[in-house]
C-alpha cells in the first residue's frame, strides 16, 4: 500500500521591514516569509516547561512555524512581531480578546497592518542609520537590533545583576548595542563610555522617539469599543494560551 502524505497548508507573510534591511541574497530580502498552520507539535512546545523556564518558548514556536530557512538571529524585531500575530492567527484564528478597563475587547488580528516606512532613510541591504542629538549636536550612526542582538543584550543585562542585584542596566546596555558610532568613532570602548557618561537624558529620550519613528514593525493601534484614546494592543498571556 502507497504510504500517504500529507501537505501542511502555508501562507507568506508581508514583513514589515519589506526586506529593506536583509542583505542581497539573504531569504528575508524578499520581504516575505513562508508559514505553516500550527499542529499538536507545535502545541507540545507551547507547553514545553523548560522552554518556558528557558524565556524561549515563543521563539522555538517561531521557528517552528516558519518553512522558509535562515538564520534566526537575522531578524529584526519588528519583522519577528509580524511573524508572531501571523503565527497566532495560524493556530487559534483571527479574534484576540483581552481584558481592558475591566472590560473585554476583542480584535481582528488579520486586519493589523505593518507601519509605513519611510524608505527614503534606507540603504537597500543595509541596516546603518544616521542621527544627530538634538541638544549636543553629537553624530551617532545606528542600526535597528536583531533577535540575536536582543539575545546578546538579554545576557548581558543577566551577568551585570549578577554582580549588582539591584542594577538596572536595560536602557543604557541596549542603547550600546545599537549605536554604532560616535562622531564617526567606531570603537566600542568610546561608545560605552559615552553612553554612561555623556549622553543626556533628553538625547537619548530623542534617540529612542527617532528610532521608534523608523523602525519597521506591526501596527497594533487599537481603538476600545468604550472609546476614548488609542490604545497598543497588550500581548498577554492568553496571546498563544487562549484556554487561560
Amino acid at each position: 500500500m502507497e504510504e500517504k502524505k500529507f501537505k501542511f497548508p502555508t501562507e507568506m507573510v508581508d514583513l514589515p521591514s519589506k526586506g529593506l534591511l536583509y542583505p542581497e541574497g539573504h531569504p528575508l530580502s524578499s520581504g516575505q516569509v513562508e508559514m505553516k498552520y500550527m499542529t499538536a507539535k507545535e502545541e507540545d512546545i507551547l507547553t514545553n516547561q523548560n522552554y518556558i523556564k528557558q524565556g524561549v518558548v515563543i521563539d522555538k514556536l517561531l521557528q517552528s512555524l516558519v518553512v522558509t530557512k535562515f538564520d534566526f538571529d537575522d531578524l529584526l524585531i519588528g519583522d519577528k512581531n509580524a511573524i508572531m500575530i501571523a503565527a497566532r492567527v495560524l493556530g487559534y484564528g483571527k479574534d484576540y480578546t483581552f481584558m481592558y478597563n475591566g472590560k473585554k475587547e476583542t480584535v481582528d488580528l488579520s486586519q493589523l497592518s505593518n507601519k509605513e516606512l519611510d524608505e527614503s532613510l534606507y540603504t537597500k541591504g543595509v541596516n546603518k542609520f544616521n542621527f544627530e542629538l538634538p541638544y549636543t549636536s553629537t553624530h551617532i550612526t545606528f542600526k535597528l537590533l536583531t533577535h540575536g542582538d536582543e539575545i546578546k543584550i538579554q545576557n548581558e543585562i543577566k551577568g551585570l545583576q549578577k554582580i549588582n542585584s539591584n542594577s538596572s542596566p536595560e536602557a543604557t546596555t541596549r542603547l550600546k548595542h545599537m549605536i554604532l558610532a560616535i562622531d564617526g568613532d567606531e570603537e566600542q570602548k568610546n561608545i560605552r563610555d559615552f553612553v554612561d557618561n555623556y549622553l543626556l537624558a533628553r538625547d537619548a529620550r530623542a534617540f529612542r522617539e527617532y528610532v521608534s519613528q523608523i523602525q519597521p514593525d506591526v501596527d497594533l493601534t487599537f481603538f476600545p469599543g468604550s472609546g476614548g484614546e488609542p490604545i497598543n494592543i497588550p500581548i498577554g498571556l492568553n496571546f498563544f494560551w487562549p484556554d487561560l
